[in-house]
């Protein structure tokens, strides 16, 4: 029969009225005189009612037989609930079931079909489309479908064009490992899936199409963390003839409309801006966290002045404050935290208390004759706990940036409740690179730089000393409670520029060609100033939904060794299509 509304939906407003509801066995009770089924589909569950001594035999017999996770289609008459359930939106309510047919059956399931489920993640995995059917799943992905159908509404009355990009590509370096797809058709050569829309958005600007967007799935080929897929998914926003503060303006609107129609939120306009030099130096990190404060301060003056070699070689001595904690860390605690700072390069982890007006513990010994100087700086009170790293500039911001986190957690200075937006600006056009050992893109090739520090992009970047920090991009991220969630920037729009910040990153011309001859050759032929951005998807939703992991927000994700436990990708393929694609494996171990 036409199911008549969803099992969720069906409130007082149908009482007495004869109902077909068709879902999922939640819960099954006998408890003797009754049958009772809680039936669940996407918008709920509604309790049906059997009363084997008065209904129909076949009615009677289907209810004995269902088990959970069964598929029924139920009829019956709503009626008033003798005990009422405020907890659901059906709880006023009953069906006394007329007609019960099983649908499907189910085994038993390899976990419970319910929230907060004690399951491993690869258990989840492997049975995902059970682990969707819990509440909170399917929340989740409610909540992306609200997310980017916001999205689109914006961006639509924008007067942004939303058009898609080839998925197979040619492979441009852009900073992570490119996946590659074979080419039947011409052997021995290669797509590359795409890390980013980035040269084909910029195409489209040249094209005239000036506002473009596209919800696009990227892929990158790179260690996986909480908050990494190798494939993901972002909304890709380009722009022409707008500068830095109209695109950020633009995706301030775009965030508003989604914290309102998502989370019902208010949010402040327009969002603060704080440089990438004081994000780095006051909380250790480009995607600063500020729903707290605990900043890092620069000692690096005073220490000098302390008898301490540690601190009088090193480049920098920076500490941070963690208030009215000193009882509160153990000698075993504040080792646990020493070992965090070396695992972020730090050689260590200086520590003193302040109690009852002096220091105690650590390197108190050292700090005692100029205690006056230090309680003054840090401007310290009983009880305080002060951890330092004394170290090169980037190394002790990254081990205190860290620990900053860390200790918030501990501390809990974080209030979780809060959506801190934040712009970071001025970025470096470079960042160094230990592994290549040579200067780097910080964001992508095609960065505009400063008017201002456009001379120094003919220095070497193999030296570390090299002008080339100097270079400064007019690029800008958007940060949320310490992620990025996503990152944008004004770009290159004549060739003489491109290929001058290709050859600062290493390029010849010849190379430069070879690579993205297709975009030369494009600013050749009337390339408009333009900018844009990128917003990644999975992490946007997953924060709205208070989540750590943006697998709870993909439908169908990897796990963090790359692969899919339920339909085993990656796998092995027949040698004869190994033989079509002319690919010999050299050695599969």
């Amino acid at each position: 029969m036409k199911r008549t509304n969803y099992a969720g939906n069906i409130t007082e407003e149908y009482l007495n009225q004869t109902v077909t509801v068709k879902g999922w066995v939640a819960k099954r009770r006998n408890l003797g005189g009754l049958i009772f089924i809680d039936l669940r589909d996407r918008e709920g569950i509604v309790q049906i009612v059997v009363n084997p001594d008065t209904a129909a035999t076949e009615v009677a017999e289907a209810a004995d037989k269902a088990r959970n996770e069964f598929v029924l289609e139920v009829t019956g008459q709503v009626v008033e609930r003798a005990s009422k359930n405020d907890k659901i939106k059906t709880g006023a309510i009953e069906i006394e079931a007329t007609s019960i047919e099983i649908l499907s059956t189910s085994k038993t399931t390899p976990f419970e079909i319910k929230d907060d489920v004690e399951a491993l993640d690869d258990t989840r995995m492997k049975y995902r489309y059970l682990d969707l059917r819990r509440p909170e799943m399917l929340n989740n992905l409610r909540m992306r479908h609200a997310t980017t159908h916001a999205i689109r509404e914006y961006l639509d009355g924008a007067g942004f064009i939303d058009v898609e990009t080839p998925f197979l590509n040619r492979s441009t370096p852009e900073g992570a490992r490119d996946y590659l797809v074979p080419s039947r058709v011409n052997k021995g050569e290669f797509y590359a899936l795409p890390q980013s829309p980035q040269l084909m958005k910029q195409l489209l600007m040249t094209a005239g199409l000036d506002r473009y967007y596209q919800i696009v799935k990227c892929f990158r080929d790179e260690d996986l963390r909480g908050d990494r897929q190798p494939e993901f998914t972002q909304v890709d926003l380009e722009t022409s003839f707008l500068g830095e503060e109209e695109i950020q303006d633009l995706t301030e609107g775009l965030i508003a409309k989604v914290m309102k129609e998502v989370k019902g939120i208010d949010v402040t306009l327009p969002f603060p801006r704080m440089t990438w030099d004081d994000a780095m130096n006051f909380y250790g990190s480009d995607k600063p966290d500020t729903r707290f404060d605990l900043l890092l301060t620069d000692l690096s003056e005073l220490a000098k002045t302390v008898d301490f070699k540690v601190f009088q070689e090193a480049e920098v001595v920076k500490a941070i404050v963690v208030k009215n904690a000193a009882d509160k860390y153990s000698r075993k605690a504040i080792d646990k935290l020493t070992e965090q700072a070396k695992q972020n390069g730090a050689k260590g982890l200086a520590w003193v208390k302040f109690e009852k007006g002096e220091f105690t513990g650590g390197v108190s010994k050292f700090l005692a004759p100029s205690t006056d100087s230090f309680v003054s700086n840090l401007k310290l009170e009983e009880n305080d706990l002060v951890l330092f790293v004394a170290d090169t500039l980037d190394v002790a911001n990254a081990a205190l940036g860290a620990l900053r986190l860390t200790v918030g957690k501990q501390q809990g200075l974080i209030d979780f409740r809060k959506f801190n937006f934040l712009w970071v600006i001025d970025w470096p056009m470079f960042e160094w690179s230990d592994e290549e050992e040579r200067y780097m893109s910080a964001h992508h090739p095609f960065t505009l730089p400063t008017k201002e520090s456009q001379a120094f992009l003919s220095a070497d970047g193999h030296s570390k000393s090299s002008e080339l920090k100097k270079v400064r991009a007019h690029a800008y991220d958007i940060v949320l409670n310490g992620y990025e969630l996503g990152g944008g920037s004004l770009r290159i729009n004549t060739r003489e520029l491109q290929e001058e910040m290709l050859h600062a990153l290493g390029f010849d011309l010849a190379d430069a060609n070879e690579q993205f001859g297709f975009l030369l050759e494009a600013l050749d032929y009337g390339f408009p100033p333009h900018g844009g951005l990128a917003i990644g998807l999975d992490r946007f939703v997953m924060l709205l939904a208070g989540k750590d992991n943006i697998r709870e927000v993909i439908a169908f994700p990897k796990n963090n060794k790359a692969t899919d436990p339920m339909t085993q990708a990656p796998s092995p393929v027949a040698e004869k299509q190994l033989e079509e694609l002319s690919i010999h494996l050299a050695n599969k171990d």
